[in-house]
């Protein structure tokens, strides 16, 4: 499906208004950021960027596209004319996926004919903040399971299509390991993990007819879910029949699944059956609405559990439904120069900050993998071996500092232009990989779940006093 017309009316409307009063190639620069972590956490972890340099590079517009937009009476016929001939025109900043992220900073820059990185608005935003919110849900699940494989299970419950499919994507960037999802496997080339439902077991006159049929057709890879009935009782004496019964004819028997009750109480009569029965390789997956929490408590407790699968509050990110991720100009081109905007608002916390930018992430010469600050900057400044630094963070007691003695890593990094896309990564473990990376160097007390310490994010006294200077400006 294309997705060009997945915006808001009053984009085509400012589109339209702005082809009739600026000249036609006159330029914008937006920005994409976030203010406020979902559940309380104190990160993002970004994702989205590959669908969105995709979409973005074969942005254009149909004639029906443009056939439905003349229906509607609302547009000037050389706007929809110009539409017509639009293709992408518009250069991306941005940073790589699995990338964590703090509140303020401009993950993705959109520069390009005001027109058309207006009409993006919807369609970006759209991406960035649904792939973003679900990666960031799995790096809170991961993070507590202690090294257990996670299994995005969530495509039924998810709000959509697109939702199961990139949701599972997402999933993967944030730490899973296989998703049940066979689109998303197909289409990002992910592992693919699942077995049966209670309904197999119902379909047979009995439980242990119903394991054996389905270690006859999957003898190597037979995992039973063992719940249907009664998991003590019936589920796991039944399995460890079939198991039995499968080691004897030279294959290797896998696992159970429990899907509802007690789990931690459940796993552990089942381990020690599995044990006392000779079977200790045979593993455990729990799943039935897991979310970080629950799977820290069921570890903590001592639940003998392998694996997890967890689905709808994972694809709906349930605690937290909405990364409310922002798209605001910073820049606007006039005569070939560009000038430095800004939104004002009696809240101190949504004042944008204006300008071409950079963020930059500071580590201590002598802990190159430990980061300690986020710098935000203007593009073309050259930080220097010292930075007089402002505290983003309106409630900080440090508002001024100076840092030193410091390594300053770039964050934004051109990934398309009207010409050609960069070589952005598109294999998700690659970025999963990178992402692991970068959280481990940020610091333990910002990583907790519950109340976590907040990561400093700084912006220069150049990009401060630009702010200050524009909120006079316009204020008198």
């Amino acid at each position: 499906m294309s997705h060009e017309m997945l915006t808001d009316l009053y984009e085509f409307s400012m589109a339209n208004g702005y082809f009739q009063t600026f000249n036609h190639d006159k330029q914008a620069r937006f920005d994409i950021f976030y203010r406020k972590a979902p559940d309380e956490d104190s990160f993002v972890v970004a994702a989205g960027l590959l669908q969105i340099v995709q979409e973005v590079k074969n942005w254009h517009f149909s004639k029906e596209d443009i056939d439905y937009l003349r229906s509607l009476h609302k547009f000037s016929d050389g706007f929809l004319n110009y539409l017509a001939q639009a293709k992408n025109e518009c250069t991306i900043k941005a940073m790589p996926e699995g990338t964590p992220l703090l509140p303020q900073e401009p993950v993705i820059s959109v520069s390009g004919p005001i027109m058309e990185v207006q009409l993006l608005e919807t369609l970006v935003l759209n991406i960035f903040n649904h792939q973003s919110l679900i990666a960031t849900k799995s790096w809170q699940i991961n993070s507590v399971a202690k090294g257990k494989a996670i299994m995005e299970f969530g495509a039924r419950r998810a709000q959509g299509p697109d939702a199961a499919t990139y949701g599972a994507r997402a999933a993967v960037i944030g730490g899973c390991t296989s998703t049940s999802n066979v689109l998303a496997g197909q289409k990002f080339h992910l592992p693919v993990a699942g077995t049966m439902a209670h309904a197999w077991v119902e379909s047979f006159p009995d439980e242990l007819s119903a394991f054996r049929a389905w270690a006859k057709v999957y003898p190597d890879t037979a995992s039973l879910l063992v719940d249907t009935y009664d998991v003590v009782k019936s589920g796991v004496p039944n399995a460890i029949k079939v198991f039995k019964e499968l080691r004897t004819q030279g294959h290797k028997p896998l696992g159970i699944r429990i899907d509802s009750g007690d789990i931690t109480q459940l796993a552990k009569k089942a381990r020690k059956m599995l044990d006392d029965a000779g079977l200790p390789e045979v593993k455990i997956t729990a799943s039935n609405s897991l979310d970080a929490h629950i799977v820290k408590s069921l570890l903590n407790e001592g639940a003998p559990l392998d694996n997890f699968g967890i689905g709808e509050r994972l694809i709906t990110s349930s605690s937290s439904s909405v990364l409310s991720g922002v798209y605001k100009m910073s820049a606007i081109e006039d005569h070939g120069k560009w000038t430095p905007k800004i939104k004002i608002s009696n809240s101190r916390e949504k004042i944008t900050l204006p300008g071409n930018k950079q963020v930059y992430r500071l580590y201590r010469k002598d802990q190159p993998k430990h980061a300690f600050a986020d710098v935000i900057a203007l593009a073309d400044e050259n930080l220097g071996q010292q930075i007089t630094a402002i505290n983003s963070d309106i409630n900080a007691t440090d508002d001024e500092i100076q840092i030193s003695n410091f390594t300053a890593k770039p964050l934004l990094s051109e990934v398309l232009n009207k010409d050609k896309a960069a070589n952005i990564e598109t294999d998700t473990f690659a970025i999963q990989k990178h992402a692991k990376e970068k959280i481990a160097e940020l610091p333990d007390a910002t990583k907790r779940l519950v109340n976590p310490d907040r990561y400093p994010v700084y912006l220069t006294k150049k990009l401060a006093d630009l702010q200050k200077q524009l909120i006079k400006e316009y204020r008198g």
